[in-house]
């Protein structure tokens, strides 16, 4: 089976202040380790950028301007895409994704699943609450026992993710989106290195942690 890559990296990083994606990152930007990563399984990635970029495709093969939504943004960077039989969606603000982890999902895909993501055990005790009267109440603690936090890469049957992505439905992931078609998804082990670069501190997080690596 031929595997491509979307990476997305359209984000405009409010939380951030900035664009966090093409912060450097030791000798590279945030978004070419993620399309670095991509190619561990991909023959051909994609970068998904603000309209304002004006770099240097970070190692991608092709680079399209993303949508106002994430949605949008995957559904642009699909259409660029040569013809294969398995996608990786990836976003870029996960730079420690490793090669291992982009091939069990793939892994997965190739074995019968129509999609695949990572996910971790919640291992904290989760409560669902309410806010009134300007404090927040517990309602009830959760079962976390069939909960888990999921990350990217995810991947595909493409013609399962184009199908899922012709309704023009918006979701926080692609795998949310293939669901609701009914379609198989399961989830693999994430890595609790894979962090997500949402607020500042974040950066510094995972420079450290590539520090520890090296």
């Amino acid at each position: 089976m031929t595997v491509a890559a979307v990476v997305v990296a359209a984000g405009r990083g409010v939380r951030f202040g900035g664009f966090k994606q093409f912060s450097s990152l030791g000798d590279e930007t945030v978004a070419a380790r993620s399309v670095r990563a991509a190619r561990s399984v991909a023959h051909f990635v994609v970068l998904v950028v603000p309209q304002e970029y004006r770099g240097a495709a970070e190692g991608a093969d092709v680079v399209v301007s993303g949508g106002d939504t994430r949605a949008a943004s995957v559904r642009a960077g699909l259409a660029a895409l040569p013809p294969c039989d398995v996608v990786v969606v990836h976003d870029a603000a996960r730079p420690l994704a490793t090669g291992q982890l982009f091939s069990r999902v793939v892994d997965a895909v190739v074995g019968g699943a129509d999609a695949a993501i990572p996910g971790l055990s919640i291992t904290d005790t989760v409560k669902r609450t309410t806010l009134g009267q300007g404090e927040r109440r517990v309602v009830a603690t959760v079962d976390r026992s069939d909960l888990v936090t999921v990350q990217t890469p995810q991947a595909f049957r493409r013609e399962v993710l184009a199908r899922a992505h012709g309704t023009l439905g918006d979701a926080t992931d692609d795998a949310a989106l293939v669901e609701t078609m009914g379609a198989t998804v399961v989830v693999v082990p994430g890595e609790i290195t894979n962090i997500k670069i949402t607020e500042p501190g974040d950066l510094g997080r995972i420079t450290g942690a590539l520090e520890q690596l090296s």
